[in-house]
């Protein structure tokens, strides 16, 4: 979305002759958990455009262009817009579902702006956030995300399966981990020299270095594929594919970037 949404605005500068943000910091995404919060979230997202005073009235909002309810209430049709999944949770039957799924929606004008609807379960689970702090202190391990809205035990559960990854970036670090030393432990584990893990080519050793490059630099120090591509030269999906080959490799190998593990 930041990708489709950047490219817009340099062509609407170019074609309008200005400077500038076009759209700035429009596009946010969070992980959700669906049972509790997407009607939730579905309801509150559409209802934005009674309180910014886009539209006057809900009958309304069902004819505006440019936002999902339209196309959820049968006014208008997009291809890219999957309303049977939303409109499923209604009712079987489309006309009955939509009837359900605008009175479901009405009921949350009064609601108003939802301040518990931005992220951070753990925060509002735990009782706020001088109860987190209290846990910290007991060392607890609490974590709230921003990125993730749902109640504590979901935050946890997608931290854990994320394996704290965030987590792992710092202490590898704090441990002298950089691109360098992910190159000199590839050269070890492979029996290679530096050079070649960062050569270019399609000899299967090379390529199998390279994989293990940048999955390590990718997915344990957190590095972006966009820079490791500068660095190694090669395209920026190139890289993705290789973190997924290095990880294979990895788990074949059974080998971490860690060489105390």
């Amino acid at each position: 979305m930041r990708r489709l949404l950047t490219g817009d605005a340099v062509s609407y500068n170019r074609r309008h002759r200005r400077h500038g943000h076009l759209f700035q910091n429009r596009y946010i995404s969070i992980l959700c958990q669906e049972d509790t919060y997407l009607l939730e979230l579905v309801r509150y997202i559409h209802l934005n455009l009674l309180r910014a005073n886009i539209i006057k009235t809900l009958k309304k909002s069902a004819k505006y262009p440019y936002s999902g309810h339209s196309a959820l209430m049968g006014k208008i049709k997009r291809d890219f817009q999957d309303t049977d999944y939303v409109l499923r949770m209604f009712g079987n039957k489309v006309s009955a579902a939509r009837k359900a799924y605008e009175a479901y929606v009405e009921k949350g004008i009064a609601q108003g702006r939802r301040p518990d609807l931005v992220g951070g379960g753990l925060i509002r689970s735990a009782g706020g956030w001088s109860a987190v702090k209290a846990l910290r202190k007991l060392q607890d391990h609490m974590k709230s995300d921003e990125r993730i809205l749902g109640d504590g035990d979901f935050v946890k559960a997608v931290l854990n399966q994320a394996k704290e990854g965030f987590e792992e970036h710092y202490r590898l670090q704090a441990q002298g981990y950089d691109l360098e030393k992910v190159t000199s432990r590839v050269s070890s584990v492979l029996g290679i020299e530096s050079e070649q893990v960062w050569a270019a080519g399609k000899h299967p050793l090379t390529v199998k270095a390279r994989s293990l490059l940048c999955y390590w630099a990718v997915r344990k120090l957190g590095l972006s594929a966009t820079e490791l591509s500068k660095k190694l030269g090669i395209s920026q999906p190139s890289v993705s594919i290789s973190v997924k080959r290095g990880e294979n490799i990895a788990k074949v190998m059974k080998i971490e970037l860690n060489s105390r593990q």
